[in-house]
């Protein structure tokens, strides 16, 4: 089973990814970590994809298909896997959808976590981080146990200055700008918009529940009684 997981900053994909792919038993892959990690590992892609980043340029569309391709050729991915943050553009999406048919993969079950950009302004000005051990805490549904005080190591907590609500709202926008052709390309096929301006359990139940005639037609899940 392939999973695309959609979503805004704020949206709630931290949360519902795991979940998601505990149930289904196959890996999350964001892209944003696998630039990481092939930067960070020193590898051809990630040599040429460092030099393009250090010029203050986006990596191209080509560049990560061929590293997300490398990945999806490892044997945790032979039945299925969740893509977090791709594609990102329809050039993207067309690339996956050729690979996926002639990989032998189904179409891909698109989880759009829609939520209201006011909620998703009060979720991400409500964070907070250690600047020491760098823990993130939300004043709104994980607070530190004593005010303002980072639990672990007691060090103020701080607001980054990407999460005030004037950037908050400026990348919020840029975003929905950004994937609204992607979320249009794949509205007509297996697509499903999650309200996830709700307590995480009340989502996954529902993500559960759409999944569910998908893993009773998945013998690998069945059999083990997922």
């Amino acid at each position: 089973m392939v999973i695309l997981l959609f979503g805004p900053p704020g949206s709630g994909k931290g949360t519902q990814s795991p979940r998601i792919t505990a149930l289904l038993q196959i890996p999350a892959i964001s892209t944003g970590e696998m630039l990481r990690a092939e930067c960070e590992a020193g590898t051809p892609l990630g040599n040429i994809a460092s030099a393009v980043l250090a010029k203050g340029h986006l990596v191209s569309d080509g560049l990560v298909n061929q590293m997300l391709v490398g990945r999806l050729a490892k044997p945790d991915c032979r039945d299925g896997f969740l893509l977090d943050g791709y594609p990102r553009t329809v050039p993207q999406a067309e690339f996956l959808e050729e690979f996926l048919r002639e990989n032998g993969f189904p179409r891909p079950t698109v989880i759009h976590l829609a939520t209201p950009i006011s909620v998703l302004v009060e979720r991400i000005s409500a964070r907070r981080q250690c600047p020491v051990c760098g823990r993130i805490y939300n004043l709104l549904f994980q607070p530190p146990k004593k005010k303002g005080v980072c639990d672990i190591d007691g060090t103020n907590l701080i607001r980054r200055a990407d999460d005030t609500v004037e950037v908050v709202r400026e990348r919020l926008n840029s975003y929905e700008q950004q994937t609204a052709p992607v979320i249009a390309h794949y509205s007509g096929g297996d697509y499903h918009a999650i309200p996830a301006n709700r307590p995480p359990a009340e989502i996954f139940r529902d993500i559960e529940e759409m999944l569910k005639p998908r893993i009773a037609n998945c013998p690998r899940l069945s059999a083990h009684g997922t």
